[in-house]
Order: structure tokens, then C-alpha cells, then sequence
């Protein structure tokens, strides 16, 4: 967390964080390009990577601790999300769905674990990448199951609709289903990691600005009620952090479904 936003200019009042909280220089120096955002990328990759190599390198019938936490966490994308979201066919998605579960949990849960305290997903193209990928794929399992016309006429020309309300419904359907839910997709993860962060950094350095710099008990009292208000915003930032990570695999399943659909 950068403590570059708590400013007192000329020992009075408190510049509260913004948008310059989230940006990070080179951890190298100038001219070099890995940041603390990409340092938390990488790191949290080849922790994901090593947890479940350790996991399942001696897999039995009667699993271990870690294998059962392991099966565990993938058995809740394969049966919470594939299987609920895309029925029997969504077995074959499974390892996609649940990298992508992972990945965006530990990035997102990045933002409350100590000395870190930044979630990743908060820079936009690391959920950009992903929604564009999730786009990729279900668009590309649509052309092969329906053909490439088949899969643009049934997307943009669903029957049973009076032929004039196409004019308005074929295009509206094509950017829908090609610009807006990657778009969305994007938009949802990075706004809510970032608006969750921002809270509170403000909560944190407001607390400590008002008990070390204003004095007299109430500054004091209200900087402590700011920090201990910090950690019940922390436990519930957790919950919504893993609640996005759900929601985006969620709907990138939804997409394969509907792309496999007879009529999507």
C-alpha cells in the first residue's frame, strides 16, 4: 500500500488517496518495466502452480490434507459452475474455468493480505486479458458447434421476431455478444477491486492521519473507530474479492453455455 497519498501541506488537513494510489514505479528503477502489480502476477501464479503440484503429486484414494483442500476447491468450480452452468458438455471446460477461479482469487485476495496489499485486478488489463481470452474461447466453440454462419444468424436473427425488429436486434446482438461482455466482464472486476481498495487505504491513513496528526481526544477516538471500522471493511472486501472471482468464472461459463446452446 503506498503511503505516498497521507500529505500534509503545511502541517494542515489531508489529501485523501486517489488514483495515484494504484500506480507503482519500476521495483528496479527507471527504465526498467517490472512493477509491483506484475511482481504480484507472477508471484501468485507460481504459488497457485506449486500449491497444487503439491497437492496432487501423490494423489491416492485416500487423499491427504492438501489433496482433499485441492479437490476440494476444484470439485467447487467443476460442480458450482461448470456443471450448473453448462450441464454435462461443461466437463471439457473445467481446467479453464477453474485456472481462471484461481487466478483471479488470489490476485483479487492480493489486495488484504499483509505486505502486499494491493489486488492486481484493480490495473485493468489483467481482467481485460481475461474477459478477452473467456471471449475468445466461447465465440470460437459457437463457430465450430453451428458453423460460422450458423453461429452469427442464430446470435443476431433469433426466430419467432417479426423481420423489421432485426434492423434494430442483429447489430445490437453483435455488439453485445462480441465488444459488450468482454467489456463487462472487464469493467465489473476492475471497478470493484478498485473502489474496495480505495476504501480502504482511506479508512487506514484517515485513521492513522487523525490519532498522529489531529490532535485532542476526538481525533484520536474518531482515528480509532476509522481503523477498527478498517478491519470489518477488510473481512467483508475478502468476501466480495472472492465473490468477484466467482461471478467472473460464473459468467465465462454462462457464455460457453450458451455458444454450445441448440439457440443461443
Amino acid at each position: 500500500m503506498s503511503t505516498s497519498v497521507l500529505a500534509v501541506e503545511g502541517g494542515e488537513g489531508f489529501v485523501s488517496p486517489g488514483p495515484s494510489t494504484f500506480v507503482y514505479p519500476p521495483i528496479f528503477g527507471e527504465g526498467t518495466f517490472l512493477t509491483k502489480p506484475m511482481l504480484i502476477v507472477i508471484l501468485g501464479s507460481a504459488l497457485i502452480a506449486v500449491l497444487m503440484f503439491l497437492a496432487t503429486r501423490r494423489a491416492s484414494v485416500v487423499p491427504s490434507k492438501g489433496q482433499f483442500v485441492g479437490e476440494s476447491l476444484y470439485g467447487f468450480v467443476r460442480n458450482s459452475i461448470a456443471l450448473d452452468a453448462i450441464g454435462k458438455p461443461g466437463m471439457k471446460y473445467v481446467p479453464y474455468l477453474a485456472t481462471v477461479f484461481f487466478f483471479l482469487a488470489t490476485m483479487n485476495i492480493a489486495g488484504i493480505v499483509p505486505l502486499v496489499q494491493f489486488p492486481a485486478t484493480s490495473r485493468i488489463a489483467f481482467p481485460l486479458i481475461l474477459a478477452v481470452i473467456s471471449c475468445v474461447i466461447f465465440n470460437a466453440i459457437g463457430i465450430k458447434r453451428h458453423g460460422l454462419g450458423g453461429y452469427f444468424k442464430d446470435m443476431m436473427f433469433p426466430p419467432g421476431i417479426p423481420w423489421p425488429v432485426y434492423i434494430l436486434l442483429a447489430p445490437i446482438e453483435f455488439v453485445s455478444t462480441i465488444i459488450i461482455r468482454p467489456l463487462t466482464l472487464t469493467l465489473r472486476l476492475t471497478f470493484n477491486m478498485f473502489a474496495g481498495h480505495l476504501v480502504l487505504v482511506l479508512f487506514i491513513l484517515g485513521g492513522e492521519y487523525l490519532i498522529f496528526e489531529y490532535s485532542g481526544v476526538v481525533g484520536i477516538a474518531a482515528g480509532t473507530v476509522a481503523i477498527l471500522g478498517s478491519l470489518i471493511l477488510t473481512a467483508f472486501e475478502g468476501f466480495v474479492q472472492l465473490l468477484q472471482a466467482y461471478v467472473f468464472t460464473l459468467l465465462s461459463a454462462l457464455y460457453i453455455g450458451g455458444a454450445l446452446a441448440d439457440e443461443h
